[in-house]
């Protein structure tokens, strides 16, 4: 996983921004729409959208892929696959085994390889594609399922959101997507059920 964590700005329902870290490269692809009833969440529609995603992702230096219309398509059938996977995991059941192949097979290509700038800095080697971004994605997903913080993967607490993190803090509590947005969504209404209670 890598750490240069960014965090995303996303907006609730009612328009209100707020910022989210999933703790995992992975873990943001989901963000951008999912099987089933997340399809109306869909963002990846066109080539720019992948490159528009990899912008805000934690990605460092931010590479600028070239993607054709089948690798957004490929993009898409892996974050699919990777939320159902995920899902799984986090409910402690086994995993599909189509969504897993999907996986293991983008993991297997080549991913985006670092190099270094002729001043010295980062960046990415020759002209970064769409599989190469999908297979750097899959392969941060393995590093994610088979690592050290593979129990710390969590869906958010509320029952209206779905957003799926890694608990990277020390002690292991974190139960929200943000406490910016769900986090105080909880804590108002704990709030006026305590009002209501003692009125």
């Amino acid at each position: 996983m890598d750490s240069a964590a960014k965090g995303l700005t996303l907006r609730s329902h009612t328009g209100v921004a707020y910022r989210f870290d999933p703790g995992a490269l992975c873990l943001e692809l989901l963000t951008t729409g999912g099987p089933g009833p997340y399809r109306r969440y869909e963002v990846l529609h066109a080539p720019v959208d992948v490159g528009a995603w990899a912008e805000r992702s934690r990605l460092e230096p931010t590479p600028v892929p070239e993607v054709s219309e089948a690798e957004v398509a490929g993009l898409r059938e892996l974050r699919d696959a990777l939320f159902r996977v995920v899902d799984a995991h986090t409910r402690g059941e086994p995993y599909p085994p189509r969504d897993l192949e999907i996986l293991n097979a983008a993991a297997a290509r080549p991913a985006l390889a670092p190099a270094i700038a002729p001043d010295g800095s980062r960046e990415w080697a020759g002209t970064p594609t769409g599989t190469q971004l999908a297979a750097t994605v899959a392969r941060d997903a393995v590093e994610l399922l088979t690592g050290p913080f593979a129990h710390r993967i969590r869906t958010c607490a509320a029952e209206d959101c779905h957003l799926i993190y890694v608990d990277t803090s020390r002690p292991g509590r974190r139960r929200w997507c943000s406490m910016e947005h769900c986090g105080n969504r909880h804590k108002v209404r704990a709030l006026r059920a305590r009002h209501t209670e003692e009125g």
